[in-house]
């Protein structure tokens, strides 16, 4: 019976971790807002990295998305910017969805003040 269950766990799928939002500076240039967003995720490289973020109202309503078009194995944690991002007059706070090419977009948010 022992034997069995070790083969069933390796086997098994490994639990992948979500890319974590570790840091969010935002900025307001000419009329629009610049995202700097420094992401920590653990890439193993082509076959499982963090692919991007985004910047989201309450709702989920996607104000603007950063694509990462390549693993940063031996550069974590690491930042990349967006510029340009519209935001919607009254709103204040927006909130910051990261995503890896194995599990897609994280369940969770950061909250980010504009003010």
């Amino acid at each position: 019976m022992k034997k069995l269950i070790f083969v069933l766990l390796m086997a098994s799928p490994a639990l992948a971790e979500a890319p974590v939002v570790e840091n969010v500076q935002v900025q307001a240039v000419s009329g629009a807002w610049r995202f700097n967003v420094t992401l920590a995720h653990p890439d193993t490289g082509w076959d499982h990295y963090a692919d991007g973020w985004r910047v989201e109202t309450e709702d989920g309503s996607v104000l603007g998305t950063r694509e990462l078009l390549h693993p940063h194995v031996d550069e974590q944690p690491f930042t990349r910017s967006l510029s340009g991002v519209s935001i919607p007059t009254g709103i204040s706070t927006v909130f910051v969805r990261a995503k890896c090419s194995v599990d897609g977009w994280a369940d969770t948010t950061v909250p980010v003040s504009l003010n």
